[in-house]
């Protein structure tokens, strides 16, 4: 069942949002060769605690840490620990945010130093189809046309869409109603309502969209070792449009990056 949020309850998820947006602004100085993913992870967790939210992944389901950290082959779900970052990596943030009873949910695919042309775009793509599927988060539309809209793009690029994992609403707890996959067919799925708030998150693979998982339980890799990148969003239905409650802003602000995509997202 979608939980409807109040434009006040909306209002705290956006605070939530926000806390981890500002955590990953934070981080992005942080990210570079010769980094672990642990120090990250502890940086993160104090950023959090500081700003009166408590880390929203830490424990939960039993996951030992703060952020997932997934480089290169790793989709999601990755364990921060003690091996540095090199030159060419990338790596997929995943941050959580718990204040006021609302969860925020947020992630973004770092470059650490230089990397290769065919890793850019396999970035640029992905974060791409992002907006592609929030384009169609809207009254009238359905669950399959978010996931559609973010299929087709991706694999016109050649790339592989991740079945498996999938976006979900987000509230009062981390995973709610509706899940959010990142493939499907046009008018498919559960109706979308004025007030919703889901977490869309295309995970694309350079290769195959096949993955496989590591004995931690946790880690969840391509199946065929090549890289790939995962990109998400905090969006609500406000005014039966589209909203989004968390930004790369400051992000772009930490790497001196300048960009204009989100302007179409703000009703605010």
């Amino acid at each position: 069942m979608i939980i409807v949020k109040t434009p006040e309850e909306i209002a705290l998820m956006r605070e939530s949002a926000l806390i981890v947006s500002k955590t990953l602004g934070m981080l992005a100085g942080e990210v570079k060769p010769g980094v672990t993913t642990l120090h990250l992870d502890a940086l993160a967790e104090t950023f959090i605690r500081d700003h009166g939210a408590t880390p929203g992944f830490l424990g939960m389901y039993d996951f030992p840490n703060s952020l997932c950290m997934s480089p290169n082959a790793q989709v999601v779900h990755g364990i921060p620990n003690k091996t540095p970052l090199v030159e060419g990596d990338i790596i997929s943030i995943d941050c959580g945010a718990l204040k006021n009873g609302f969860y925020g949910d947020h992630a973004y695919t770092f470059e650490v130093g230089e990397v290769t042309p065919e890793i850019k775009k396999l970035l640029d793509v992905t974060k791409e189809s992002l907006y592609v599927g929030i384009r169609e988060l809207k009254l009238g539309n359905r669950v399959g046309d978010v996931g559609y809209a973010i299929q087709k793009f991706t694999e016109d690029h050649g790339y592989g869409v991740v079945r498996e994992l999938v976006g979900h609403g987000l509230g009062r707890k981390m995973h709610e109603d509706p899940e959010m996959p990142n493939y499907g067919k046009r008018g498919r799925g559960k109706k979308f309502v004025e007030g919703m708030v889901v977490a869309i998150e295309p995970m694309t693979n350079m290769g195959t969209h096949r993955i496989k998982q590591l004995k931690d339980g946790w880690t969840i890799l391509t199946a065929d070792g090549k890289p790939s990148a995962h990109f998400e969003h905090d969006v609500a239905i406000v005014n039966g449009k589209p909203e989004l409650l968390s930004t790369f802003k400051y992000i772009y602000d930490a790497l001196g990056i300048s960009s204009n995509e989100e302007d179409e997202f703000r009703q605010t």
